[in-house]
This record gives structure tokens, C-alpha cells and sequence, in this order.
């Protein structure tokens, strides 16, 4: 990355960072995966910065609700329908083009983690389930790349780092995706501070390991509207993990793939074929059953109550319920099985 005189002077000036620090950050390799509230304030945060190199991978394109808290779309945006990382690539590349931004409209799957996670430095979570957690721990532990999680709903929000090896793995802390009812942006709305200030930590955890690298184990809770900020020592290894002590790697070796229910969107994310899509045809098909609009990037066909939105890989999100059967038996009438 060409170096420009002055940008990246005042975090120069940082003890932690100093000139040998930021000739590293602006070395380093980093992924965010998942580009909606989390994931766009981290990107700009870590563009500013001055990374070497940042892979955005999102599934999802710009709705207008997003705005409210995903900091690097417009209103252009969301009427056009772009994919979250086509349109933050170009608005980060307006911010800083001295950084090598790549935007992969694509969900991450036990197919493809090798490819889109290979060779970072560190991935951030800025994804909505438990699912691509745990296939991002799966990865992380078995190449032994660190990774920060985060996680927002209503005005709550949590960190925690991990490097596998010297601290406790997801699957440690989560042993299984909590049961029951949980909230969701959907059911108990989000906060946009309390996505941004996640967002904060999980960089700044990705800065101070690209500058020096260190990691903090930490789990960081907050509350921002009761304004309650807590920080508990790093949690202990599980000496019976089947992921960072076993080394079972179930869902990077794709035992657990299945439809996911979308945060916030009252809607099914579905991704079981292994063919690509033709969308001009499939629009052809869908026309005599509802209204139906595509580009390169999707396809959004609104019909009944449902709408469906199919990408080229043969991955769909069916809004209009959050029934995971309901939303296969529409893909498989309106799609193919």
C-alpha cells in the first residue's frame, strides 16, 4: 500500500502504534465478515486506519431500514437494491483509496470459508447467527487466526477475542446456540450507538493486534441505554471442547448447514443448491406468478405475502415469515430442489 505523508500522522503519535505500528497496519489482511450494522463501522473505522488490504463478505443487499444504523449506505443505495458489499466497497474506496477494499457478495459457507477467510491476518464478526460463528471459529481454530466477535440487539452488546491457542475458543463460551426465545432486532429493535460502539471494540481489538500483536481475551458487555459498561477477565479454555482441544471442526466440515432464520428481517435465508442460477430465465418462470424485478447482482419476485430474493449462486432469502419449512417448500416451488 503506497504510504501518503501526514494521514495516518495522529495515530502515529499513539505509544501503541508509532511508525513501526502503523507500517504493520497498513501490512495487514483482514476480513469482515457480514456488512450490515456491525460490520459497516467496522470497515470504515479499519479503512480510515489505513489496512493493508479488507475483504467485506455480506449475502444481503440495502434496505431502507438499514439506515438507521449501517453507517456507509444511503438512500441511493437502498433504491437501487445494491448488495451491501458492492456499495460499501465504493464508498470506502471514496474515503480511502490507498486501501485495497474487495467486496464478495456471497454468504459464507463450509465451501467457501477456506477461500474468502484465507489469508487473513484476523476476521471480524459483524453477522447476525450462531451458525456463521461457529463456522468462523471452525476456521479460525484450525488455522490458528484470531478472530473478534460481536454481537448487538436493543441497547445491548458483547466482545470477545479470540486467539485460538492462547485463549478459550467460541465454542467454549457457547457450547450450543442458546435455547428458547431470543430477542432479535425484529422483536426488540437496535439501538445505532450500541452497533457502532461494538463495532469500536472489535477494531480497535483488530488494530492493536495488527500494530503489536496482542489480543485481549476480555468479554466486554454493555448497556447504553442504562449506560452500564462491564468487562470480565478472559473466560477458561473447556478441557473437553470438541473444537479448540478435540478438533472436530463440524461445522467448517458442513454437518450443521441449514436454513437460518435473518435477524431483524422476518425472513428464512436458504442455500442448498450447487448450481448457479440462470436469473434472466428464472424471471421469465416467476413473471405469471407475481411481480418481478433482477439485476446482475438478484432477483426479487413479490408473491402472495412472500417475497423472494434468489442470488446467482442459488442462494434465496424468503421474507415474509421466519418458518424455515415454510421457506423450503417455497424455494423448492418456485426454484427447484
Amino acid at each position: 500500500m503506497q504510504q501518503q505523508d501526514g494521514r495516518y500522522s495522529r495515530q502515529e503519535r499513539l505509544a501503541g502504534v508509532g511508525e513501526e505500528g502503523q507500517k504493520r497496519i497498513s501490512a495487514s489482511r483482514m476480513t469482515v465478515v457480514g456488512c450490515g450494522a456491525l460490520g459497516t463501522a467496522q470497515a470504515e473505522l479499519l479503512v480510515r486506519a489505513g489496512v493493508g488490504h479488507l475483504r467485506i463478505v455480506d449475502r444481503d443487499f440495502v434496505e431502507l431500514s438499514n439506515l438507521q444504523r449501517q453507517l456507509l449506505f444511503d438512500e441511493s443505495d437502498a433504491r437501487d437494491a445494491l448488495p451491501k458489499a458492492i456499495a460499501a466497497r465504493k464508498r470506502l474506496l471514496a474515503i480511502n483509496s490507498s486501501v485495497g477494499v474487495e467486496a464478495v457478495v456471497a454468504d459464507l459457507t463450509p465451501e467457501n470459508a477456506n477461500d474468502l477467510l484465507d489469508n487473513s491476518d484476523i476476521i471480524l464478526d459483524g453477522t447476525d447467527n450462531f451458525e456463521t460463528r461457529y463456522l468462523i471459529n471452525d476456521y479460525a481454530v484450525s488455522q490458528g487466526r484470531p478472530w473478534i466477535y460481536g454481537a448487538a440487539v436493543g441497547t445491548y452488546g458483547i466482545k470477545m477475542a479470540m486467539m485460538p491457542g492462547d485463549t478459550a475458543c467460541f465454542r467454549c463460551v457457547y457450547p450450543e446456540p442458546p435455547g428458547g426465545v431470543q430477542p432479535t432486532c425484529e422483536t426488540a429493535g437496535v439501538f445505532g450507538p450500541v452497533t457502532a460502539s461494538i463495532a469500536a471494540l472489535q477494531s480497535s481489538e483488530a488494530l492493536k493486534f495488527a500494530a503489536e500483536g496482542s489480543i485481549s481475551g476480555a468479554i466486554v458487555t454493555l448497556d447504553l441505554w442504562d449506560l452500564r459498561i462491564r468487562q470480565v477477565g478472559a473466560p477458561a479454555r473447556d478441557p473437553d471442547c470438541p473444537c479448540c482441544v478435540h478438533r472436530q471442526f463440524e461445522y467448517l466440515d458442513g454437518r450443521h448447514q441449514a436454513p437460518i432464520s435473518l435477524c431483524g428481517r422476518n425472513a428464512v435465508q436458504i442455500h442448498e443448491r450447487r448450481r448457479p442460477v440462470d436469473l434472466p430465465a428464472l424471471a421469465r418462470q416467476l413473471e405469471s406468478a407475481g411481480q418481478v424485478r433482477f439485476n446482475e447482482f438478484a432477483l426479487r419476485a413479490s408473491i402472495d405475502s412472500f417475497e423472494l430474493t434468489i442470488f446467482p449462486d442459488g442462494r434465496a432469502i424468503i421474507k415474509g415469515t421466519t418458518d424455515t419449512g415454510v421457506a423450503r417448500s417455497l424455494y423448492s416451488r418456485y426454484i427447484g430442489s
